[in-house]
C-alpha cells in the first residue's frame, strides 16, 4: 500500500524504537544530475530543430523525452521518502519500495561488529556508509549506504548493542517513557513543584 507507515510493524509493548532515518538526499544527485544533462540537451536539440517545419515529429519526441525524465525523477524521489531505516531495542529493520514493499530484518543479537566510512563528497555533505557484520549468512543490511549523521547513528546502535546499561544515555536514543509517578507534583498548600519521592 502506498503511503503506509513503517511503524504499523512495530509493537510498542514488546520493542522501542531507538532510531528511525530516511537515507541522505544526496543519494538523489545522480538522477539530478543525469536529468538536468538530459533537458539541457533537449532544449538545444529543440531550438535547432524548431527552424526546420519538417521536423515536428523529432522535436515531438524530444519534449516526450524531457517529461519521461522529470517523470524518473519525481519516481526516484518517491522512492527515496518510502525507504527508512528503523532500529529497535530487537532489529534492524530496512523497508523499500512503493507499490511492492520490502522489508529486510536482522536481530540486534545477530551483529557482531560494526563500522562506518565516511567518503570525501560524504565529509563534506554530512553522510556515510554504515557496515553491519552479523553472525551466519549474509544479509541485506550488511552495507547501508549514504546515512545522515553517520556519527551520531553509529554511537547510538553501538551504545544499544555493546554499551553498558548503567552508564548515561546517547541523545540519540529516544528516552524510557516516564510513570505517571515520577512526575513532578504540586505540593498541597504551597503550590509548589516539588520532584517526587526517591524510590530506595
Amino acid at each position: 500500500m502506498i503511503g503506509r507507515h513503517n511503524d504499523v510493524l512495530l509493537n510498542p509493548s514488546v520493542e522501542r524504537r531507538v532510531i528511525r532515518v530516511r537515507r541522505h538526499w544526496a543519494v538523489l544527485l545522480v538522477a539530478l544530475l543525469q536529468t538536468v544533462g538530459i533537458l539541457i540537451a533537449v532544449l538545444v536539440l529543440s531550438l535547432l530543430v524548431s527552424r526546420a517545419a519538417d521536423l515536428w515529429l523529432v522535436q515531438s519526441l524530444l519534449w516526450y523525452t524531457m517529461v519521461g525524465a522529470l517523470v524518473r525523477l519525481a519516481w526516484k524521489v518517491l522512492e527515496w521518502w518510502h525507504e527508512i531505516l528503523v532500529v529497535t531495542d530487537k532489529r534492524f529493520m530496512l523497508t523499500t519500495g512503493v507499490i511492492q514493499t520490502k522489508n529486510s530484518m536482522m536481530p540486534i543479537t545477530k551483529v557482531t561488529d560494526m563500522s562506518f566510512l565516511r567518503p570525501f563528497f560524504g565529509q563534506i555533505l554530512g553522510y556515510g556508509t554504515l557496515r553491519v557484520e552479523s553472525a551466519g549468512q549474509k544479509q541485506d543490511l550488511e552495507r547501508i549506504d549514504y546515512i545522515p549523521m553517520p556519527e551520531e547513528v553509529f554511537l547510538a546502535i553501538s551504545e544499544l548493542i555493546f554499551g553498558d546499561k548503567k552508564q548515561p544515555r546517547s541523545h540519540m536514543l529516544e528516552p524510557p517513557p516516564v510513570s505517571r509517578r515520577g512526575r513532578w507534583r504540586i505540593g498541597r498548600g504551597t503550590g509548589q513543584l516539588r520532584p517526587p519521592p526517591i524510590q530506595p
